[in-house]
């Protein structure tokens, strides 16, 4: 997740790879101007949908 470099003493890895995950949505969510749909939402999370499997 890019953050590998960090001093471990004094961070949270599960606490940093949630940060990004929502960091990830919010992006999404910035370039579209309706609701993200159940889909989309699932690919800024780097899921695959039902229909892609």
């Amino acid at each position: 997740m890019g953050h590998d470099d960090l001093d471990s003493r004094v961070h949270d890895r599960v606490a940093l790879d949630e940060i990004a995950l929502y960091a990830e949505v919010l992006e999404a969510v910035n370039i579209t101007e309706n609701r993200l749909t159940l889909e989309e939402l699932d690919n800024a999370l780097g899921l695959r949908t039902s229909a892609s499997r």
